[in-house]
Parts: structure tokens; sequence; C-alpha cells
């Protein structure tokens, strides 16, 4: 078997960035990342999501009963706390890509590229839909109590979903929406947003541009607001509701992840924005090995009882 130092390192981290970096990270990453080969850098085959996006997760949580129910044409489960429900339902966290006394739903959106824009969107919006039409009978929720939420990609498809909540006839009320590194603007490059940070580690430019290509094909859905949420228009906005936003320091999506937190916070929405100093994009997924990923696990949590407990 190959040694170290007799591999090739597929994914080192340049020296510009080394003091910037948490210390955790730089050695997590040195000792388990750095030959990982990039999945953008390998011909396109779908078993690359067979395994963890990101090493360095924490055990699951024990839950009271985990049960998978059929949208119309994906799935998502639900994962339900233990003990009873309380009187008026349990408050229902929809996630994507716990903690909170609440069920929490994943939807299995059908992913890129077999699956482009805006497949994802309206598979979110089925999940939406199915907790409206069914969730009080199938998993005792509360209707008055909607929250929403993802990482990443899930952090764009939950900050959509909360637009087109707005849009439905009735409106549907989410009472909150949680974004940890969301992607917000998909005309972002290294010619803006990206400079500072197209060096650091795991999300580079080339792997987001991979994402990117593979889910917008077509550049003229770049600037639509139901795929890139920054460019969400003033009506919607401003009809948003309270709002947290996790955002990584070396992360090429910071920025983009700040612009929209402050034009929420222009159209009068309440939103905090959190900044995790020294850290990379991935470190929710390293809540097991990094202390930084997990305060921002506990911080998320934290937020998303308040916003249930208000």
């Amino acid at each position: 078997m190959a040694t170290d130092t007799e591999r090739v390192p597929k994914q080192p981290i340049h020296p510009s960035v080394i003091a910037r970096l948490d210390p955790e990270y730089l050695e997590f990453h040195n000792k388990h990342l750095l030959y990982l080969t990039p999945p953008h850098t390998l011909p396109w085959d779908p078993s690359i999501r067979s395994g963890p996006a990101v090493p360095g997760s924490s055990e699951p949580l024990k839950v009271g009963k985990t049960e998978d129910f059929d949208l119309p044409h994906t799935k998502f489960r639900a994962f339900t706390p233990e003990g009873p429900p309380p009187v008026n339902g349990w408050p229902v966290f929809i996630f994507f890509h716990g903690g909170a006394k609440c069920v929490v739903i994943t939807v299995d959106y059908r992913l890129a590229p077999e699956h482009p824009y805006p497949t994802a969107v309206e598979d979110a919006i089925d999940s939406l839909h199915w907790v409206i039409n069914n969730g009080k009978e199938k998993l005792s929720v509360n209707l008055q109590q909607i929250a929403v939420g993802g990482s990443s990609s899930g952090g764009n498809l939950a900050a959509i979903l909360a637009l087109k909540a707005i849009e439905m006839q009735p409106p549907i009320p989410i009472i909150f929406q949680l974004l940890i590194v969301p992607v917000t603007d998909n005309t972002a490059s290294v010619e803006d947003s990206w400079a500072e940070n197209a060096l650091t580690p795991w999300l580079s430019p080339g792997r987001m541009m991979w994402f990117r290509h593979n889910y917008l094909p077509n550049k003229e859905d770049w600037t639509k607001w139901d795929a890139s949420p920054l460019f969400a228009p003033e009506h919607l906005i401003k009809q948003l509701p309270r709002t947290w936003i996790a955002v990584n320091e070396l992360d090429i999506l910071r920025d983009e992840g700040i612009q929209y937190g402050e034009k929420l916070k222009a159209a009068g929405a309440a939103v905090h924005i959190e900044l995790y100093k020294g850290a990379p994009h991935p470190i929710m997924a390293m809540d097991g090995v990094l202390k930084i990923g997990k305060k921002l696990v506990s911080d998320a949590v934290d937020a998303l009882k308040n916003a249930f407990d208000t």
C-alpha cells in the first residue's frame, strides 16, 4: 500500500491561506482530506454521491421515529422527537441538503445533472404543499409553526421556498428561515465576490462552477430569482420572515450570503448574520471533529428553537 509520502496530494492548501484557517480544520484537512480527489475533476458518475460529502460528521441523534413519505416525483424522510406532541402539534422544520424539539423533514430532491433547474425547486414546493395538506394528520405538526432551512445548495432552495410561499394562493406562513452558507447569487465569480477566497480549501471556484453548470446549464437562468434569490423582487423580500444566516470567513460563498442578509435587512426583515472566523465552506458537516463545526450546528439549533419559542 502506498504511504502518504508516495501519494500525490489532491487538495493541498494554498500557502497564502494557511495562517487564516482555523488550526483544527487545518490539521484535519492535512490528515484526512488532502488525498481525496475532488469530484469535479473526475468524469461524471452518479456513484460520486454514494459516499459522505465531507468526512467528520457527528453520530445521528436519537429520535422517536423515522418515516418516509412520497412526494409527486421524489420522497422525504421525517424525524419525529420522542414523547407526545405539544397540544397544538409539533413545530416542523423543512430542511434541504435536529436538535430542536420539532419534526424535521429532509427532502430527497432530485439532483442535477440528471434533473437540472428548476426540478429541485419544484420538489421543494411539493414538500411544502405536502406539509400543509398532510402534516397535521400524518405527523401531528402545527401548521402555524413552519420553518425552512438548508446548507449551501440546500440553503439556496430554502431561501427560494420562503419566497415561493409568499406567492402561493393563499400565501403559506413560514415563520423562520435558517440559511447556512447559502448560494444566493449564481452570477458570482472570481472577478467579484469570490476573489478574496478563491484559494481557500474545499469549495474552489472550479468545484463551484462544476455544480453551477450541472444545475444551471443555461446561462440565461443564472439571474432568475428562483435560481439566485439575491435577485428576488422587493415586494417579496419585504415579506420574508425572521432569518438566521451563517457564513464562513474562508468560503467563496461568504459575501453573497452577507449581501442577501443585508438586502433583507434593508427591506425590514429581522436578520441575524453569524460569521465563523477561520472557517472554510464545509464545517457544518464536520461537527464530529471540529469545535467550530459543532458551534455552528449548536448556534443553528438555538436559533431554530428560539424561533419556535417566540
